[in-house]
């Protein structure tokens, strides 16, 4: 990924995805000196980061791919993304989602205008293929794209510019890992411009395949019957994309996990202490921030909060736990 690439991106998706703050955290301060700035993109028109890589890739398509109309398969953000940048586009859109999938980021889907066709996890993978053979869609990747990892990276443009313009020495930034099309764009966007920073992924401890694949140094893959265990929906994908891999073996720093309990802590933090709604998924940073702190470097930490797609009945017990 080249920082042609990611400004190019910056281009096609300004209007669309919104330009989400660096928020500073007084509540996260600790006696060490360890300060916390959020990079919220649940504030994003769909609740999520995915819509920077999605519409990237919608409006880099020919007249010809955008007439065909497009499909792609997620059990959620990404789905939305894509209707959501596919409606803004007039492009015909047909989504693929695990009958697994949280009801309310399927509603969303359907809101923003996509077929949905709901699939067992073990089709998820094989329906799309099939609808673009039948019908000639073109084919939507969550995160094994150029085109997706730049539009991701636009966020890491955002936090190296507000870094600076803060005159804050960024020392670590968290980062979820699922697939790895948002770790590779944001980390290639922080390195190419902020070569000192140290860029740290964060994964639940159930669906490890990223962390085992980064201590080995080669890619594994995990059952998917193991990595659907976790309550972080959105990063129960269960292995890096290639194109990922690469990216996370040239500059990502480390690879950490947390556990489920965790993982709730911090959906319940952000809520009554940081005032914003996050989605296991996108807690994850926060979590490896108030939990994990022995295993992280520097005294100062951005992390993203990727989305906030919570089915209210979870988010509800979760606060009242």
């Amino acid at each position: 990924m080249t920082l042609d690439e990611l400004h190019e991106a910056r281009r096609r998706i300004a209007g669309v995805a919104t330009r989400t703050p660096l928020m500073r955290c007084p509540w996260a301060d600790e006696e060490s000196g360890r300060s916390l700035w959020l990079k919220p993109e649940s504030l994003q028109p769909t609740g999520a980061f995915k819509i920077r890589g999605a519409y990237n890739r919608l409006a880099a398509l020919t007249d010809e791919e955008r007439a065909r109309g497009v499909v792609a398969q997620s059990s959620g953000n990404h789905a939305q993304a894509v209707a959501y940048a596919a409606r803004q586009l007039g492009i015909k859109a047909v989504i693929v989602m695990p009958d697994t999938s949280p009801a309310v980021k399927v509603e969303n889907t359907r809101g923003f205008g996509a077929e949905v066709i709901l699939v067992p996890m073990h089709e998820r993978d094989t329906t799309p293929a099939d609808l673009v053979e039948r019908h000639g869609y073109v084919w939507v990747p969550p995160y094994d794209d150029p085109y997706i990892i730049a539009g991701q990276g636009t966020l890491g443009l955002e936090i190296a510019d507000d870094a600076t313009a803060l005159d804050l020495d960024l020392q670590t930034v968290l980062v979820p890992v699922s697939g790895g099309g948002l770790i590779s764009g944001v980390a290639a966007a922080l390195k190419l411009t902020m070569p000192g920073v140290r860029v740290v992924g964060v994964e639940p401890e159930l669906a490890a395949d990223a962390a085992e694949s980064f201590r080995a140094g080669e890619r594994r893959v995990w059952p998917f019957a193991d990595t659907h265990r976790t309550i972080a929906d959105g990063l129960r994908t269960n292995s890096l994309g290639m194109l990922p891999w690469e990216h996370v073996q040239a500059y990502v720093d480390d690879i950490l996990t947390v556990s489920e309990d965790e993982i709730r802590a911090a959906v319940a933090v952000l809520a009554r202490r940081g005032r914003l709604v996050a989605e296991p998924s996108g807690a994850v940073t926060t979590a490896a921030y108030l939990f994990r702190g022995a295993e992280l470097t520097g005294s100062r930490f951005a992390a993203v909060v990727s989305g906030g797609n919570i089915d209210p009945a979870l988010l509800a017990e979760i606060l009242s736990a």
